[in-house]
């Protein structure tokens, strides 16, 4: 059966195509291009991520449950963390794209239950925001850090929540709405350089079957339902490149764009469940970072004794619920309405204007977990080779006549780190000023207008600079390795 379309199926109109041209395209590159165009090829990398995360399972089950020595919490939170900030800067979404969890979605497909759709109340971003707040208390609560056999559990839990849910819906839910990993991933791939894009926007306008979404004889359609004549964004876009390969044309790219391109211009409608994740997410961010430095051992204690709360679930539930959800929320949802009054009578609604102004916090939250997960890094990038030969020599798979060293972990010296995390977050600040300043640029709004909407907006990016960069000078916990307690 076809996929209803963002167009409702009907023959596309000239204004619904976007018509960028791919000048160059990295899917008619002579080797990565065949590759990547292969009816296989994106298995391949899919297959290289699962074996990781069978590794993950099972050394966590099995192996020792302390996390310095266990591949499962080493690789979880501390390489696959910097990989993905990596990636998706240099890069684009390549998480998704090889993303392990999705390898049943073809049998979970053919077991398919009903086959209905997703409930339209959560067609959004609600939920994913839900898991990423669930995530990072569990994270703090339980040290999912600390634990290799918690970290297994995690994994487990993401193969049976995308499989049961690719088996009770027609589409593809868990990667577009629930998965706190692809909510991440789609907002900070909205400032990577490559997009899909198609090769000949004509072509897509005379397409009867629309193979790119609907899918064709040999290969599924794009499991987001994102149409490619009309894609303008990266979000939910997880780079899956299925609608290349159905494409009876060969009609479909891969090209880069220009910088801040997509952040810099409004690229869909305005919703506040967009504009909150966004805005939650530099906060996450800042979060995430103060509950390893020493200010928050401080607060847990007043909390107990002036609160006279003495579980730390609770605490962490009231930190974090303050600084994700309460902040995030009066930021948006102030933010615009501050818009509104300041910007006088040429002024957009608030959700408009939310909408307009939120994406500048992508650059600020990008600088923020740049700097944290290249901290983490960093300090422990190397600690994976000792983790690895001990499993080898553990199992007898590999004698190479060497003992593990656990002292080798750093990949750049300690007093490199903290002046590359003041780089990352000013320029996270500063891009995020220009992102500001193109945005309040349109037609019928005076510069002196536009200047009063981003006030508002500006002034809390500069607090959060400040204030990111004062949790990054304080001593921060390398958690995972041996090396704790460091700058």
């Amino acid at each position: 059966m076809d996929v209803p379309l963002p167009l409702t199926g009907e023959k596309p109109r000239s204004g619904d195509i976007y018509r960028p041209p791919a000048n160059l395209d990295l899917l008619h590159l002579p080797v990565l291009g065949r590759l990547l165009r292969w009816r296989w090829g994106r298995l391949v990398f899919q297959l290289f991520f699962f074996a990781v995360a069978a590794l993950v399972i099972y050394d966590g089950f099995t192996g020792p449950q302390l996390a310095p020595e266990n591949s499962a919490t080493v690789l979880a939170w501390v390489h696959y963390r910097g990989y993905v900030i990596l990636a998706l800067l240099l890069v684009g979404n390549l998480f998704c794209f090889g993303c392990p969890f999705t390898l049943p979605r073809t049998l979970a497909r053919r077991l398919s239950l009903s086959g209905g759709r997703w409930p339209r109340p959560l067609r959004n971003k609600w939920v994913s925001i839900a898991g990423l707040f669930l995530i990072f208390w569990l994270y703090e609560w339980l040290d999912l850090w600390a634990s290799p056999w918690l970290t297994a559990w995690v994994a487990v839990g993401y193969f049976v929540g995308s499989f049961v849910l690719e088996a009770l819906f027609a589409e593809s839910p868990f990667c577009k709405y629930v998965c706190p990993l692809g909510a991440f991933n789609f907002v900070y791939s909205t400032a990577s350089p490559l997009q899909i894009r198609p090769r000949e926007a004509e072509v897509c306008s005379t397409c009867v079957g629309k193979e790119c979404v609907n899918g064709s004889a040999t290969v599924p359609g794009c499991g987001t339902e994102l149409f490619v004549p009309t894609i303008r964004s990266n979000m939910d876009c997880t780079f899956c490149l299925d609608c290349a390969r159905a494409c009876p044309y060969d009609n479909v790219a891969l090209s880069p764009r220009a910088p801040l391109e997509e952040l810099t211009h409004d690229r869909g409608p305005a919703r506040w469940d967009m504009a909150f994740l966004v805005v939650a997410l530099t906060l996450f961010g800042i979060s995430n970072a103060f509950g390893m430095v020493s200010p928050v051992y401080a607060l847990h204690t007043w909390m107990a004794e002036a609160l006279g709360l003495e579980s730390d679930g609770l605490r962490l539930l009231l930190i974090f619920g303050t600084l994700n959800i309460a902040l995030p929320a009066l930021v948006v949802f102030g933010g615009a309405r501050m818009s509104k009054v300041l910007g006088g009578r040429s002024s957009q609604p608030p959700l408009l204007l939310a909408g307009r102004y939120a994406p500048a916090f992508v650059p600020m939250g990008f600088g923020i977990w740049l700097a944290h997960y290249g901290f983490h890094f960093s300090i422990a990038g190397l600690a994976i080779v000792p983790v690895m030969q001990s499993f080898m020599l553990d199992h007898g798979i590999l004698w190479l006549g060497l003992h593990p060293d656990w002292g080798t972990s750093r990949v750049l010296p300690q007093e490199w780190i903290f002046p590359l995390q003041i780089g990352a977050v000013l320029a996270g600040f500063f891009v995020a000023l220009y992102v500001l300043l193109r945005r309040a640029i349109r037609p019928g709004t005076t510069p002196a207008e536009g200047f009063r909407e981003i006030l508002p907006w500006a002034l809390v990016l500069l607090v959060i600079t400040i204030v990111s960069l004062s949790i990054f000078n304080l001593p921060m916990e390398m958690r995972g390795t041996f090396n704790l307690g460091v700058r």
